[in-house]
């Protein structure tokens, strides 16, 4: 049997919820919903953590694109994407986005197909090559990134 929960008391379950880690409203919204609380109810909660600054999507920009490409490594492509599922501004996270070094960015690139050269097998340098560029792409960088990383590991 579900526990029913006063408007309050999810307020607070809320705020405790979005003090633990950066959410967007979304997810918020969908932890609301598997609470078992109604749109109208949800609308008021969600406002009232936006008011309070427990919800902030710039901030929950830079720190998921942050997170996102220094421990899972992906690229800007995959992170991007990510966000709009999410329903996040495409101002947003493209601002988001810009806090990436591109230096840093294309170094991250460089360590992940050095790591990935030693794992691959191949028989022609053509086949190396596609290898290590479906594998970048698989982790959402960008082609004209890819290109330049390869060209100066062949080097």
């Amino acid at each position: 049997m579900k526990k029913e929960y006063s408007f309050e008391e999810l307020l607070h379950k809320a705020a405790s919820y979005c003090s633990i880690s950066e959410h967007c409203i979304s997810d918020v919204e969908d932890k609301l919903t598997a609470w078992g609380m109604t749109e109208d109810k949800k609308h008021k909660i969600i406002d009232k953590l936006i008011e309070d600054d427990f919800i902030n999507e710039k901030r929950y920009c830079i720190a998921f694109t942050k997170d996102k490409f220094h421990f899972n490594k992906w690229g800007k492509i995959k992170i991007s994407f990510s966000l709009k599922q999410k329903g996040l501004n495409s101002k947003l996270i493209d601002m988001a986005l810009k806090t990436i070094d591109e230096g840093e960015y294309e170094e991250m690139l460089a360590v992940l197909l050095k790591n990935k050269l030693k794992t691959i097998k191949w028989e022609y340098e053509y086949e190396k090559m596609g290898k290590l560029f479906n594998f970048a792409q698989s982790r959402g960088f960008e082609s004209n990134v890819i290109d330049r990383v390869i060209r100066t590991l062949k080097d």
